[in-house]
């Protein structure tokens, strides 16, 4: 008899035990080495959550999951699975752009997603241009269909800032005639992270126009540094591992709408820089001032 009351009272005590544990479920069209490794490390930060990796192949339609399933989408195709239905567990995407957003959300937030930024913030990167390029007034700033939504932000930004933002449409890529022409009439470019207009078939044609013109590119990302860009910020795995940490000790009604990290670091092309006669750049010390920066009201 005694043990069958031990037995009735770790049956009713074990629903507790559940409730202290949350499913944070990641998912994503593929598996990879890099995805292992952020769920792995996200793992080590929760160890009292169940953490796990699903393909989105291999997952039911969202409204048969779990309700209080704590969802990581961590690309489009998995961003795509849960757009497909109202119903289902709230969602946290990363990798997503404010670009790609536009293109395929327009206004539309729905409830139950969290957009998390990939692309670095407009005034952040006005901020790093400023801080590398002083003596620079006339920002340049190619645009898209879908990223001309950022120019009024853009301006906004740069106002406070004493800098004017020289804006150019480029519809047809084949045609050089609108970036030569931004270029003549600006002191620098300021890339957008719009892969309509920077990708691999457009890098040569930008980098070269601009470094003919001894101008520098600054962003849209950390790629197009490695490629010949001058510096951009960004926000790497570390640093969205304490965003997720943070809210993922939040009920899913709290989670932001769209949020972008306040964590970042700087990368910076050294041999560019010397090439435009630019002091070495030192990414602790510009992050530093970039986030001294933003800590002021």
């Amino acid at each position: 008899m005694r043990k069958l009351r031990c037995w009735l009272l770790l049956a009713c005590l074990w629903p507790l035990a559940a409730l202290s544990a949350s499913e944070i479920l990641l998912t994503a069209s593929l598996d990879s080495p890099g995805v292992e490794q952020f769920v792995q490390a996200l793992r080590e930060r929760r160890p009292a959550d169940k953490v796990r990796f699903v393909p989105v192949t291999e997952l039911a339609r969202p409204s048969r999951l779990n309700p209080a399933t704590r969802l990581i989408l961590l690309d489009s195709t998995s961003l795509e699975w849960r757009l497909s239905e109202t119903a289902g567990p709230p969602a946290l995407a990363l990798r997503v752009s404010r670009v790609q957003a536009e293109k395929r959300l327009g206004n539309l937030r729905p409830a139950y997603l969290s957009l998390l930024w990939s692309d670095p913030p407009l005034d952040r990167q006005l901020r790093l241009t400023r801080y590398l390029l002083p003596e620079a007034r006339r920002i340049g700033v190619l645009y898209a269909e879908h990223s001309h939504f950022l120019l009024e932000e853009l301006r906004r930004a740069a106002k406070p800032m004493g800098l004017e933002i020289i804006a150019q449409d480029w519809p047809d890529l084949r045609d050089s005639r609108p970036l030569q022409n931004l270029l003549q009439n600006s002191d620098v470019l300021l890339g957008i992270d719009d892969p309509q207009l920077y990708n691999s078939k457009t890098a040569k044609n930008l980098l070269l126009s601009s470094y003919a013109r001894q101008m520098a590119l600054i962003g849209p990302n950390a790629g197009f540094v490695r490629a010949g860009a001058l510096a951009s910020t960004l926000s790497n795995q570390d640093h969205w591992l304490v965003i997720l940490d943070r809210l993922l000790d939040q009920p899913p009604g709290r989670w932001p709408r769209s949020l972008y990290p306040e964590h970042f670091s700087v990368v910076g092309n050294q041999q560019v820089a010397r090439a435009l006669g630019i002091e070495s750049i030192d990414p602790e010390s510009a992050a530093l001032a970039l986030s001294e920066g933003e800590r002021r009201p």
